[in-house]
Protein backbone atom coordinates (compact mmCIF):
# COMPACT_ATOMS: atom_id res chain seq x y z
CA UNK A 1 0.00 0.00 0.00
CA UNK A 2 1.44 3.36 -1.08
CA UNK A 3 0.87 6.74 0.61
CA UNK A 4 1.45 9.93 -1.36
CA UNK A 5 1.47 13.62 -0.41
CA UNK A 6 -0.71 15.19 -3.13
CA UNK A 7 -0.98 18.95 -3.59
CA UNK A 8 -4.64 20.03 -3.73
CA UNK A 9 -3.85 23.34 -5.39
CA UNK A 10 -4.01 25.59 -2.31
CA UNK A 11 -1.02 27.56 -1.03
CA UNK A 12 0.92 25.15 1.19
CA UNK A 13 -2.13 22.98 1.72
CA UNK A 14 -1.57 19.25 1.34
CA UNK A 15 -3.60 16.16 2.08
CA UNK A 16 -2.57 12.52 2.25
CA UNK A 17 -4.33 10.08 -0.03
CA UNK A 18 -3.88 6.38 0.45
CA UNK A 19 -3.65 4.80 -2.99
CA UNK A 20 -3.39 1.01 -3.20
CA UNK A 21 -3.30 0.16 -6.89
CA UNK A 22 -3.92 -3.52 -6.21
CA UNK A 23 -7.49 -2.83 -5.13
CA UNK A 24 -8.42 -0.83 -8.23
CA UNK A 25 -9.87 -2.67 -11.20
CA UNK A 26 -8.57 -0.18 -13.75
CA UNK A 27 -7.71 3.44 -14.47
CA UNK A 28 -11.35 4.59 -14.31
CA UNK A 29 -11.65 3.09 -10.84
CA UNK A 30 -8.54 4.97 -9.70
CA UNK A 31 -9.65 8.21 -11.33
CA UNK A 32 -13.10 8.00 -9.72
CA UNK A 33 -11.44 7.31 -6.36
CA UNK A 34 -9.28 10.46 -6.62
CA UNK A 35 -12.33 12.57 -7.49
CA UNK A 36 -14.47 11.21 -4.64
CA UNK A 37 -11.70 11.44 -2.01
CA UNK A 38 -11.22 15.15 -2.71
CA UNK A 39 -14.93 15.92 -3.15
CA UNK A 40 -14.40 17.24 -6.67
CA UNK A 41 -17.36 18.11 -8.88
CA UNK A 42 -17.27 15.52 -11.65
CA UNK A 43 -18.52 18.11 -14.16
CA UNK A 44 -15.70 20.54 -13.23
CA UNK A 45 -12.66 18.25 -13.08
CA UNK A 46 -9.37 20.15 -12.58
CA UNK A 47 -7.45 18.23 -15.22
CA UNK A 48 -4.01 19.53 -14.31
CA UNK A 49 -4.39 18.59 -10.64
CA UNK A 50 -5.93 15.17 -11.29
CA UNK A 51 -3.29 14.37 -13.92
CA UNK A 52 -0.44 15.05 -11.45
CA UNK A 53 -2.06 12.84 -8.84
CA UNK A 54 -2.77 10.10 -11.37
CA UNK A 55 0.82 10.06 -12.64
CA UNK A 56 2.16 10.04 -9.08
CA UNK A 57 -0.01 7.02 -8.29
CA UNK A 58 1.07 4.94 -11.28
CA UNK A 59 4.77 5.71 -10.68
CA UNK A 60 4.59 3.54 -7.59
CA UNK A 61 3.51 0.46 -9.59
CA UNK A 62 5.73 -2.52 -8.88
CA UNK A 63 7.21 -4.93 -11.40
CA UNK A 64 4.47 -7.46 -10.63
CA UNK A 65 1.85 -4.91 -11.74
CA UNK A 66 3.51 -4.10 -15.07
CA UNK A 67 0.90 -6.15 -17.00
CA UNK A 68 -1.78 -3.64 -15.99
CA UNK A 69 0.39 -0.56 -16.53
CA UNK A 70 -0.72 -0.16 -20.15
CA UNK A 71 -4.29 0.76 -19.23
CA UNK A 72 -3.13 3.31 -16.64
CA UNK A 73 -0.64 4.86 -19.06
CA UNK A 74 -3.35 5.16 -21.71
CA UNK A 75 -5.55 7.04 -19.25
CA UNK A 76 -2.64 9.31 -18.31
CA UNK A 77 -2.07 10.10 -21.99
CA UNK A 78 -5.78 10.84 -22.40
CA UNK A 79 -5.66 13.26 -19.44
CA UNK A 80 -2.67 15.05 -20.96
CA UNK A 81 -4.47 15.28 -24.32
CA UNK A 82 -7.51 16.85 -22.62
CA UNK A 83 -5.26 19.34 -20.81
CA UNK A 84 -3.55 20.28 -24.08
CA UNK A 85 -6.91 20.88 -25.77
CA UNK A 86 -8.02 23.08 -22.89
CA UNK A 87 -4.88 25.23 -23.30
CA UNK A 88 -5.55 25.86 -26.98
CA UNK A 89 -6.84 29.36 -27.83
CA UNK A 90 -10.55 29.90 -28.46
CA UNK A 91 -11.41 26.67 -26.64
CA UNK A 92 -14.88 26.60 -25.11
CA UNK A 93 -15.58 25.07 -21.77
CA UNK A 94 -19.28 24.29 -22.04
CA UNK A 95 -21.53 21.92 -23.92
CA UNK A 96 -20.27 19.27 -26.30
CA UNK A 97 -17.11 21.31 -27.07
CA UNK A 98 -15.70 20.76 -23.58
CA UNK A 99 -12.72 18.36 -23.92
CA UNK A 100 -13.68 16.83 -20.58
CA UNK A 101 -17.17 15.80 -21.75
CA UNK A 102 -16.21 12.33 -23.00
CA UNK A 103 -14.23 11.59 -19.81
CA UNK A 104 -17.13 12.74 -17.61
CA UNK A 105 -19.53 10.51 -19.54
CA UNK A 106 -17.24 7.49 -19.06
CA UNK A 107 -16.87 8.19 -15.34
CA UNK A 108 -20.63 8.56 -14.81
CA UNK A 109 -21.27 5.34 -16.73
CA UNK A 110 -18.61 3.48 -14.74
CA UNK A 111 -19.98 4.84 -11.45
CA UNK A 112 -23.48 3.63 -12.38
CA UNK A 113 -22.17 0.17 -13.20
CA UNK A 114 -20.33 0.04 -9.86
CA UNK A 115 -23.51 1.01 -7.99
CA UNK A 116 -25.47 -1.73 -9.77
CA UNK A 117 -22.71 -4.21 -8.99
CA UNK A 118 -22.75 -3.24 -5.30
CA UNK A 119 -26.55 -3.55 -5.18
CA UNK A 120 -26.42 -7.03 -6.73
CA UNK A 121 -23.66 -8.05 -4.32
CA UNK A 122 -25.78 -7.00 -1.33
CA UNK A 123 -28.80 -8.84 -2.73
CA UNK A 124 -26.66 -11.94 -3.24
CA UNK A 125 -25.38 -11.89 0.34
CA UNK A 126 -28.91 -11.42 1.72
CA UNK A 127 -30.22 -14.34 -0.30
CA UNK A 128 -27.31 -16.56 0.77
CA UNK A 129 -28.26 -15.97 4.42
CA UNK A 130 -31.83 -17.13 3.73
CA UNK A 131 -31.35 -19.95 1.22
CA UNK A 132 -28.64 -22.44 0.45
CA UNK A 133 -26.65 -22.48 -2.76
CA UNK A 134 -28.65 -23.74 -5.72
CA UNK A 135 -32.00 -23.24 -4.01
CA UNK A 136 -34.96 -22.97 -6.38
CA UNK A 137 -38.25 -21.69 -5.03
CA UNK A 138 -41.08 -24.22 -5.45
CA UNK A 139 -43.69 -23.62 -8.13
CA UNK A 140 -47.20 -23.06 -6.86
CA UNK A 141 -49.20 -25.85 -8.43
CA UNK A 142 -52.88 -25.24 -9.15
CA UNK A 143 -55.05 -27.90 -7.66
CA UNK A 144 -57.11 -29.79 -10.18
CA UNK A 145 -60.82 -29.67 -9.63
CA UNK A 146 -62.89 -32.54 -10.96
CA UNK A 147 -65.82 -31.28 -13.02
CA UNK A 148 -68.70 -33.69 -13.52
CA UNK A 149 -70.17 -33.48 -17.03
CA UNK A 150 -73.91 -34.00 -17.08
CA UNK A 151 -75.37 -33.76 -20.58
CA UNK A 152 -78.87 -34.73 -21.63
CA UNK A 153 -80.04 -35.96 -25.03
CA UNK A 154 -82.05 -32.79 -25.48
CA UNK A 155 -78.87 -30.75 -25.23
CA UNK A 156 -77.12 -33.04 -27.73
CA UNK A 157 -80.04 -32.74 -30.17
CA UNK A 158 -80.14 -28.97 -29.78
CA UNK A 159 -76.40 -28.74 -30.49
CA UNK A 160 -76.75 -30.98 -33.56
CA UNK A 161 -79.62 -29.00 -35.03
CA UNK A 162 -77.81 -25.71 -34.48
CA UNK A 163 -75.03 -26.77 -36.83
CA UNK A 164 -75.43 -24.95 -40.13
CA UNK A 165 -74.68 -26.81 -43.34
CA UNK A 166 -72.02 -25.01 -45.36
CA UNK A 167 -73.25 -23.62 -48.64
CA UNK A 168 -72.12 -25.37 -51.77
CA UNK A 169 -69.70 -23.21 -53.70
CA UNK A 170 -70.80 -22.48 -57.23
CA UNK A 171 -68.18 -23.86 -59.56
CA UNK A 172 -67.74 -21.81 -62.69
CA UNK A 173 -67.54 -24.05 -65.70
CA UNK A 174 -65.52 -22.74 -68.58
CA UNK A 175 -66.01 -24.24 -72.02
CA UNK A 176 -62.87 -24.08 -74.05
CA UNK A 177 -63.15 -23.79 -77.81
CA UNK A 178 -61.87 -26.67 -79.90
CA UNK A 179 -58.60 -26.30 -81.72
CA UNK A 180 -58.71 -24.60 -85.08
CA UNK A 181 -57.11 -26.68 -87.84
CA UNK A 182 -55.10 -24.87 -90.48
CA UNK A 183 -56.54 -27.25 -93.13
CA UNK A 184 -60.00 -25.77 -92.47
CA UNK A 185 -58.67 -22.29 -93.06
CA UNK A 186 -56.99 -23.44 -96.31
CA UNK A 187 -60.36 -24.71 -97.52
CA UNK A 188 -61.99 -21.44 -96.49
CA UNK A 189 -59.49 -19.34 -98.45
CA UNK A 190 -59.52 -21.53 -101.60
CA UNK A 191 -63.29 -21.92 -101.72
CA UNK A 192 -63.72 -18.18 -101.28
CA UNK A 193 -61.24 -17.45 -104.08
CA UNK A 194 -63.11 -19.86 -106.40
CA UNK A 195 -66.03 -17.42 -106.22
CA UNK A 196 -64.03 -14.21 -106.01
CA UNK A 197 -60.80 -13.08 -107.59
CA UNK A 198 -59.70 -11.43 -104.37
CA UNK A 199 -60.85 -11.29 -100.76
CA UNK A 200 -60.05 -9.13 -97.73
CA UNK A 201 -58.42 -10.80 -94.76
CA UNK A 202 -60.94 -9.16 -92.41
CA UNK A 203 -63.77 -10.56 -94.56
CA UNK A 204 -62.60 -14.10 -93.85
CA UNK A 205 -62.83 -13.42 -90.08
CA UNK A 206 -66.32 -11.93 -89.90
CA UNK A 207 -68.15 -15.21 -89.05
CA UNK A 208 -65.71 -15.96 -86.21
CA UNK A 209 -65.05 -14.24 -82.88
CA UNK A 210 -62.08 -16.18 -81.51
CA UNK A 211 -58.60 -14.76 -82.01
CA UNK A 212 -57.36 -18.24 -82.79
CA UNK A 213 -59.33 -18.19 -86.07
CA UNK A 214 -57.50 -15.03 -87.07
CA UNK A 215 -54.11 -16.55 -86.27
CA UNK A 216 -54.77 -19.78 -88.17
CA UNK A 217 -56.26 -17.91 -91.16
CA UNK A 218 -53.12 -15.80 -91.40
CA UNK A 219 -50.88 -18.87 -91.16
CA UNK A 220 -52.94 -20.63 -93.85
CA UNK A 221 -52.64 -17.60 -96.13
CA UNK A 222 -48.87 -17.43 -95.61
CA UNK A 223 -48.51 -21.15 -96.37
CA UNK A 224 -50.58 -20.81 -99.58
CA UNK A 225 -48.48 -17.82 -100.61
CA UNK A 226 -45.31 -19.82 -100.02
CA UNK A 227 -46.67 -22.55 -102.33
CA UNK A 228 -47.57 -19.81 -104.85
CA UNK A 229 -51.28 -20.71 -104.74
CA UNK A 230 -52.39 -17.25 -103.64
CA UNK A 231 -50.89 -13.78 -103.63
CA UNK A 232 -50.84 -11.51 -100.62
CA UNK A 233 -50.82 -7.78 -101.09
CA UNK A 234 -50.81 -4.87 -98.65
CA UNK A 235 -50.63 -1.22 -99.71
CA UNK A 236 -48.82 -0.06 -96.54
CA UNK A 237 -48.09 -1.16 -92.99
CA UNK A 238 -51.18 -1.96 -90.92
CA UNK A 239 -53.47 -1.49 -93.91
CA UNK A 240 -55.94 -4.14 -95.14
CA UNK A 241 -54.40 -7.43 -96.31
CA UNK A 242 -55.78 -8.77 -99.62
CA UNK A 243 -55.59 -12.33 -100.94
CA UNK A 244 -55.64 -12.93 -104.74
CA UNK A 245 -56.35 -16.10 -106.72
CA UNK A 246 -53.41 -17.45 -108.75
CA UNK A 247 -54.50 -20.76 -110.32
CA UNK A 248 -57.75 -22.56 -110.99
CA UNK A 249 -56.69 -25.63 -109.01
CA UNK A 250 -59.29 -27.28 -106.82
CA UNK A 251 -58.97 -27.08 -103.04
CA UNK A 252 -58.33 -30.87 -102.90
CA UNK A 253 -55.39 -30.61 -105.29
CA UNK A 254 -53.91 -27.67 -103.43
CA UNK A 255 -54.24 -29.44 -100.08
CA UNK A 256 -52.53 -32.54 -101.48
CA UNK A 257 -49.66 -30.31 -102.59
CA UNK A 258 -49.46 -28.69 -99.15
CA UNK A 259 -49.46 -32.13 -97.42
CA UNK A 260 -47.84 -34.61 -99.82
CA UNK A 261 -47.48 -37.20 -97.05
CA UNK A 262 -51.26 -37.69 -97.01
CA UNK A 263 -51.40 -38.87 -100.66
Amino acid sequence: MKTHSLDTGGAGEEIFLIVDLERFRGPLDLLLHLIKQQDIDIFEIPISKITRQFLLAIRSMSVEQIDNAGEFMEMAANLLRIKARMLLPNSTMSGDDDPRAELVYRLLEYEQIQEIRAHLSVAESQRSRQFGKGFVSPINRIEKVEVILDTTWDEVYAAATSVTVPSVNIVEHKVTTRLVAMEDKVDLILLTLQRLKRVEFSGLLKPFESKMHGVMTLLAGLELARKRKVKLRQAKAFSELWMYRVSESSPEAVKSQLNPSEG
